[in-house]
């Protein structure tokens, strides 16, 4: 018990003391996320973190072992960026150096973590490390190129729910031709808020909720097309209703405020596979139960 404290004490001094210079960029990014939509998953990353490591604690006491010259390595990594960009600075754009600088605290994070706890243990908890890397802000010239691919995914997506229902539709790039309505999928139509979150929720449940390390990179893999899918769907069920039923649902609380709704049909998809991986576990753990006593009872 004494020899976990003196792990886990050192881990949380090294986390503190990367926090000294480091304070400002984090508490930046932070601030970014309460005033910016497209950055407010980040809000969220610090405490899934913890509270994975918390469920898992059990595994945490049981398998630690120092790992210092990984450790330090990646720690040396993020002391050299933090240092380059600090120097580097004055010529960086505001949202490039925020980001190597908050990218280097989580590299020095997860430095320590090796350090204190091994190797081992932080292949073990990589889905965890991955998800720290979700604090970084990223900067302007990535995100709008993500929010671009999310645009023309979002199109193909809803003009494929055209063409299968049977509506006659023209794509032209990010707009789209129906009878009686052209949309134009806008960058605040992206949904790059509520795609990060249904991402950032699916590292947080395949951590929590499967073992395979493949099977949890399935299904953070998935999250990527039904975020495009689900504001497709979203795009196409807004025109319908819009030309078939009642314009009034071009500009009502469905189109500004609907994002929820569909979100929730992407986490229902993502927990309906998931709950076909688990099975398969279970009938993967209960075959290897049985094959000793099998064995057994052949000799």
């Amino acid at each position: 018990m004494m020899d976990f404290q003196r792990h886990w004490t050192v881990f949380v001094s090294l986390a503190a003391i990367a926090l000294l210079p480091a304070w400002h960029p984090l508490l930046q990014a932070l601030s970014l996320s309460w005033h910016n939509d497209e950055y407010t998953h980040i809000l969220l990353i610090l405490p899934l973190a913890a509270l994975i490591i918390f469920l898992e604690r059990k595994s945490v006491r049981n398998a630690y072992r120092w790992g210092v010259f990984s450790g330090l390595a990646l720690m040396a990594i993020a002391a050299v960026s933090a240092f380059a960009a600090y120097f580097c600075r004055h010529s960086l754009t505001p949202d490039v150096l925020l980001a190597l600088e908050v990218l280097a605290l989580v590299v020095w994070w997860i430095g320590s973590f090796v350090l204190c706890f091994g190797p081992g243990l932080a292949r073990a908890f990589s889905f965890t490390i991955l998800l720290l890397f979700g604090l970084v802000p990223l900067p302007g010239i990535i995100l709008d190129r993500i929010i671009a691919l999310l645009q023309i995914g979002s199109a193909w997506s809803a003009y494929g729910l055209f063409a299968i229902c049977g509506v006659p539709v023209v794509q032209n790039g990010v707009l789209l031709a129906i009878p009686n309505l052209t949309l134009r999928v806008a960058q605040e139509c992206s949904s790059i808020r509520s795609s990060s979150m249904l991402l950032v929720t699916t590292i947080v449940v395949a951590e929590v909720l499967l073992h395979s390390p493949w099977k949890k990179a399935l299904l953070i893999a998935l999250a990527i097309p039904l975020s495009v899918a689900k504001n497709g769907l979203r795009i196409f069920v807004i025109a319908m209703l819009g030309t078939r039923v009642d314009p009034g649902y071009l500009t009502g609380s469905l189109h500004r405020q609907g994002g929820i709704l569909f979100f929730a049909i992407a986490l229902t998809c993502i927990f309906a596979v998931l709950a076909v991986l688990q099975r398969g576990e279970r009938m993967t753990a209960h075959s290897d139960m049985q094959r000793p006593s099998a064995a057994t009872k052949g000799d």
